[in-house]
């Protein structure tokens, strides 16, 4: 088995910026998957388990119990991607929210709104930020009838432990919609690769179990429809947040990714250090829909609610006076900055505060050290806190 970071064996505590090396990628990923592995599965196609949603809903306790430990290890060090045919007995609660998703995203579009995509061009499909609260708020009892699903729950359950957090993004690509470019998902995946590698090797192993990615298909998806590329096994290799925008990578992906057809209904979830990617919509007549979800561990949160806004606020004026004086370097101001401001974008509200030339938006420590680079006064940079906080809320 590929062993998860390699760093460790030779004792590099951080990867560098040409970390990675396609060979040893590529010797990591198994030409077949052990159906004596997953037991509970009722098939394997292109390496990936395929489970049957009325069998896991006759479960007892002691199944599913079994079950979910059979998940964690397929998820972590197996194929990284499981499908659950008929997650959705009746699929009555998933066409009752495609209609609502149908309808926001007109009334989005007639308000002007651009849903952009983190790895797709503009215009290539549609999309529903914050699709969960949005769904709840429109209509509460749908919801619970969508979200009240056992196989969603032991999926997450599996994988997270209990205490998870939903949320979750509608995208539907259109008709001659384009494929994504390959990527790996949040955290790290969200992050340029000189930004990745500031994070020491064993935060790139341990990101992955921060969050656990799934869809659920609102149409059937043939092949030609585009449904999710995927490419087993790839979670397993600890470089991989490094390397895997980089040409050799994308090109082994584009020749050796697994692509299966869904029902309505079916579910699919991946460790979110797999490699992916929408495929391309090559029909004329589907509007290939799926609620991607990102569920997030209970333990991905500070212990202590903190005002930074009020203590970045705060700290502004004395900052640069200090810096000005010269009694602060510029990695001490660093530093400083740092211990007080909000430094990660997320979460927050993408319809009104998107990723602009990158795949995150600006944070509070972002925007407090362009405001003391530029000099701006005191109200400045009060407008422009005022205006970042409005921009994130729901």
């Amino acid at each position: 088995m590929n062993e998860p970071n390699p760093s460790f064996r030779r004792g590099d505590v951080w990867y560098a910026a040409d970390s990675g090396d396609l060979s040893e990628f590529a010797a990591g990923i198994p030409a077949e998957t052990d159906a004596a592995d997953y037991p509970h599965a009722s098939g394997i196609e292109a390496k990936i388990p395929i489970y049957d949603g009325n069998a896991i809903r006759a479960m007892d306790a002691q199944g599913r119990k079994a079950l979910m430990q059979e998940w964690a290890k397929l998820l972590l060090n197996g194929p990284g991607v499981l499908v659950i045919q008929s997650a959705y007995p009746d699929t009555a609660p998933v066409d009752r929210a495609t209609a609502l998703f149908d309808r926001i995203i007109e009334e989005e579009r007639a308000a002007g709104a651009g849903a952009g995509d983190h790895f797709a061009k503009p215009g290539a499909n549609d999309r529903i930020w914050n699709a969960l609260q949005k769904h709840c708020l429109a209509d509460p009892e749908g919801f619970a009838l969508y979200y009240g699903n056992t196989c969603l729950a032991l999926a997450a359950e599996a994988w997270l432990g209990p205490g998870y957090q939903f949320t979750a993004q509608v995208n539907r690509v259109n008709p001659g919609g384009a494929a994504q470019n390959a990527h790996r998902d949040y955290h790290l995946g969200f992050m340029s690769t000189e930004q990745a590698a500031r994070f020491p090797a064993h935060i790139h192993a341990l990101s992955p179990g921060l969050t656990l990615q799934g869809a659920v298909a609102h149409c059937d998806m043939p092949v030609e429809s585009g449904p999710t590329m995927l490419l087993p096994y790839s979670q397993r290799y600890g470089a991989g947040y490094i390397a895997f925008t980089r040409p050799d990578f994308q090109a082994y992906f584009a020749e050796n990714h697994a692509q299966l057809p869904l029902k309505k209904g079916d579910a699919v979830f991946f460790n979110p250090a797999l490699m992916h990617g929408a495929g391309t919509n090559r029909t004329a007549d589907i509007c290939r829909m799926a609620n991607l979800l990102q569920i997030s561990s209970a333990m991905g949160r500070a212990m202590e609610a903190v005002d930074r806004t009020a203590m970045t606020r705060a700290l502004y004026s004395p900052l640069k006076a200090l810096v000005a004086d010269g009694k602060l370097t510029p990695e001490e101001t660093a530093a400083a900055i740092a211990a007080c401001a909000e430094g990660y974008a997320f979460p927050t509200n993408l319809d009104s505060d998107p990723p602009i030339g990158g795949l995150a938006p600006a944070s509070q420590a972002d925007l407090m050290t362009k405001a003391l680079q530029d000099g701006d006064d005191e109200a400045t940079f009060a407008a422009a806190l005022d205006g970042w906080e409005e921009r994130r809320r729901p």
